[in-house]
């Protein structure tokens, strides 16, 4: 993001001016006096605050991942947009952060490293100039890393301990998102083709009836040939103009839902072996033989069931986690300082999406 772009943010960001102090009158000839700038304080969580320049600061960061250049009006509609949802992270992680110091929950020196070796192993960073030079990249210091790790850890042990690891799933409930879900355990019918194309060479004048006949003719021998017992692939050798001529003329395997609706309808009926009859294409004349088809194959309950057992965990971890955080948030002591804000947290709280986890 340009610097240009960076101004553009700040200007528009959401309009919560700063509280000044004046300074008082100065003798003429003593230098000026400094103001004073107050910080203009959000809100506060169980007495932790949340300021204008932190708001600003996430704002800046989710326009950022836009990468896009926005006029001062695009702008100004984009910070409206994802303020509300700010807003509820940054009271959510202040919350969840409260709790996992509650619980004693701190990342250690031996923690920290070990997931910068991790990170540094999966990047690839393998000298120290390397990955201070990704840092710099990232516009951040190791100090920042650091506390960014140690939130997001923080908070993922809250939910863990919290809320993921009470949850528990009965036969039941796996039976029944077995029964309502069995599309996704079934494997697809599929079928694999052979196919020959007998190409009609132009001169660039346009169509020249004698090659159109004899590539007709051509490809009607071929299935005659095919028909008569010949294998498909050794026709497909001698006589195909396809790019599949390479591989014996296979395509696929392939779902019908993949298949052009006019291939679909030529080989209905086909059973494996089976050669359809000629027909047009944009470049010639084509025939197909059907190699082989699969039924649709559904998984037994009991050979899904690890399957279904993870989808409906998912499915309870994020109403689960939804509950906690309407529970913890009633629980605090939330004080809003300014109205416009408090207004956009309730609005957003009372009827915006599902929660997730700050940072997630």
């Amino acid at each position: 993001m340009s610097k240009t772009m960076f101004a553009l943010i700040a200007a528009a960001l959401v309009p919560v001016s700063l509280s000044a102090q004046p300074p008082p009158p100065a003798p003429p000839a003593a230098p000026p006096a400094k103001t004073e700038i107050l910080e203009q304080i959000l809100v506060k969580v169980n007495g932790d605050i949340i300021t204008k320049t932190d708001l600003e600061a996430r704002q800046v960061g989710v326009l950022r991942q836009r990468s896009q250049q926005l006029s001062d009006e695009d702008l100004k509609k984009a910070i409206a947009e994802v303020t509300p949802d700010i807003l509820v992270d940054a009271v959510d992680e202040m919350l969840l952060l409260q709790r996992g110091k509650e619980l004693g929950y701190k990342v250690t020196d031996e923690q920290f490293k070990r997931v910068i070796e991790n990170i540094r192993k999966e990047n690839k960073l393998e000298s120290d100039d390397q990955f201070a030079a990704a840092l710099k990249q990232e516009g951040l210091s190791i100090e920042q890393l650091r506390k960014n790790l140690e939130k997001q850890m923080v908070i993922n042990q809250v939910q863990q301990t919290e809320v993921f690891a009470k949850l528990g799933i009965t036969d039941e409930e796996a039976q029944t998102y077995y029964n309502a879900h069995k599309a996704e355990f079934t494997t697809a019918a599929a079928i694999t083709l052979r196919e020959l194309l007998v190409a009609v060479k132009t001169d660039g004048k346009g169509i020249n009836v004698a090659a159109d006949e004899a590539a007709k003719a051509k490809a009607e021998s071929a299935v005659k040939r095919a028909r008569a017992g010949e294998k498909f692939a050794t026709l497909v050798a001698e006589l195909s103009d396809a790019p599949s001529k390479a591989n014996g003329g296979v395509v696929g395997p392939l779902s019908l839902d993949e298949l052009d609706p006019g291939v679909r309808k030529l080989i209905e009926g086909l059973r494996p072996g089976g050669v359809t009859d000629v027909f047009r294409t944009p470049t010639g004349y084509a025939l197909i033989q059907l190699e082989s088809s699969t039924e649709p194959v559904i998984k037994t309950f009991e050979a899904a069931r690890d399957d279904i057992a993870q989808k409906v965990y998912d499915g309870k971890r994020s109403v689960e986690f939804a509950k906690y955080l309407t529970k913890i948030r009633g629980d605090a002591i939330i004080e809003w300082k300014n109205d416009e804000m408090r207004k956009l947290w309730y609005a957003r709280t009372a009827a915006g999406p599902a929660p997730k986890a700050p940072g997630l």
